[in-house]
Order: structure tokens, then sequence, then C-alpha cells
């Protein structure tokens, strides 16, 4: 792999991430318009990663205090500790939800679900429930501190939906988190944290690919070392643009984009690919 081509997937993999427009779809996207295909799922596992490690940084503060809260609890059942280990333990039943019913749902993902005119059918699905959330559904004002087990099973559920190629995760859990009622910062706040330990559980489930030596004899070591940190770079600013756009825009912008991408995919790229993923 070139340094260009390291720079060019490392942009579009941080800038997509944490968007609500599928990573995964334009990671298939420039795989195709480069001619590029990788060794295996090593390359996406490293680049997500560098996203994590975003994340994970930036929200440090709001990770301390879960945890802190979390384990507090348990020595001291304060109103604060209250919700945070109430908080942990919403993110943790999204993730299992998701991590169960992921696994199940791959396995009845065909072919069929990885070509072209389908991611493309997904894209437009995920703009679709963008403009009803947007449009249809009046947005609520419940934070962290008035969610219920409820809202973290739909949201879980929502965030399973991700498994289809084209679907985007961010989205999916935007939406579901926006319709049961929660704020919009308290939905960014808590897609952004459950994209902790669910991209973290997808890569430790695929780390046969990141350790059998094929992705640094295919890519190399500079082109890993660029493409991590563009990755990492990028994710950040995705980050710090999406919770600024939702302050004062609208989610619209994103399905019209999603709209875009999805006519582009379908018309634009061969219908007859099938795409590993």
């Amino acid at each position: 792999m070139s340094v260009i081509e390291a720079i060019i997937f490392g942009i579009v993999q941080g800038i997509t991430e944490f968007l609500p427009i599928s990573s995964t779809a334009h990671i298939v996207i420039t795989q195709i318009l480069l001619g590029y295909s990788f060794p295996g799922f090593g390359f996406e596992i490293y680049l997500h990663f560098a996203s994590i490690l975003a994340v994970v940084i930036y929200f440090r503060q709001d990770l301390i205090e879960v945890i802190q809260g979390f384990f507090g609890y348990f020595a001291n059942r304060s109103t604060y500790n209250r919700t945070q280990f109430f908080f942990g333990l919403y993110i943790i039943v999204a993730t299992g939800i998701t991590g169960v019913l992921g696994l199940t749902l791959e396995d009845f993902i065909g072919p069929s679900l990885k070509t072209p005119p389908f991611i493309a059918i997904a894209l437009a699905v995920t703009g679709l429930f963008l403009i009803i959330i947007e449009r249809f559904v009046r947005y609520g004002n419940r934070t962290e501190r008035n969610m219920t087990f409820r809202d973290s099973i739909v949201v879980g559920l929502g965030q399973t939906l991700a498994v289809i190629p084209g679907i985007s995760r961010s989205g999916a859990t935007l939406v579901t988190a926006l319709f049961v009622g929660l704020s919009r910062d308290t939905a960014v706040r808590y897609s952004f944290l459950l994209s902790i330990p669910i991209i973290l559980g997808s890569s430790v489930l695929a780390v046969g690919d990141f350790t059998d030596g094929a992705m640094v004899a295919e890519v190399g070591v500079i082109a890993l070392v660029v493409s991590f940190i563009v990755t990492f770079l990028f994710s950040w600013l995705g980050i710090v643009w999406l919770i600024d756009f939702l302050k004062k825009s609208k989610l619209v912008y994103f399905a019209i984009y999603c709209f875009a991408a999805a006519i582009f995919v379908y018309f634009f790229l061969d219908n007859s690919m099938i795409i590993e993923l």
C-alpha cells in the first residue's frame, strides 16, 4: 500500500466511523475505487483501534466518571454514583444485546447482502430513518439520570442492525436513542461510549486476521503507521465536528448525503461484485 492510499483510507475511516453515514460502506467504496483488496480483516481492525483510541481519549473524563461511579456505588449509594452505575449497566446491556444478536445475524448474511445494490439500499434506509427521526419524532429531554433498561434494550436492538452492510452503527444508535426520548446530548454521549465495547468486541473476534502477519506484509510498516495516525486525527476531528454540528444543525443533512452515496453506489459501482466483509 502506498503512503497516499494509507492517507486516503485513514481519512475515510476516521471521518466516517462516528458520523451516521456508515464507515463500512465508505471503506468498501474506497476499496473499489482504488482497486485495493485487504488481506482479511486485519487492516480494518487496525484502523478501528485508532478510531477507538480517539474516543477513549476524547471521552476520558466521562469514562472515568462512569467507571468510578459504577464501582463506587457498591460502597456509597449516592445519587451521583447511582446514576453512573445504571448508565454503566445500560452500556453493558446494549452491548450484550448487540453482541449476541449480531453474531446470530452474521450467519444469515449471505453474498446477496454484500453487493453494491444492497449496500446502496442500506444507505438509503439509513437516510430515511434519519429523516423520520428529524421530521416526525419530537425530541425528548431525558438524560442518563432517568434512562431505563427499556432504553438500553431498544438502542441495543437498533445497534444490532449495523451488522447489515451499509447500515450506520452511529446512525442506528442515535436514531433509536432519540426515538426513546433521550436528549440530543445524552444520545450522542451514549452512542460514542457504546462504540468502545462494541468495536473492541468485534475486533477481538477477528484478531486472527490482525496477528497472522499477512497484514504487515501486504500493507507495509510505513503505510500502517501513517494510516493509524491519520485515522486517529480524523476520528478526533469527526467527533468534535459531529458534537458541534448536532448542537446547531439537523440530521437531515446526513440523510441527504446517504441518499447521494446510495445513488452513486447503485449506478456507478459494479453491481455484480460481492464485497468480502
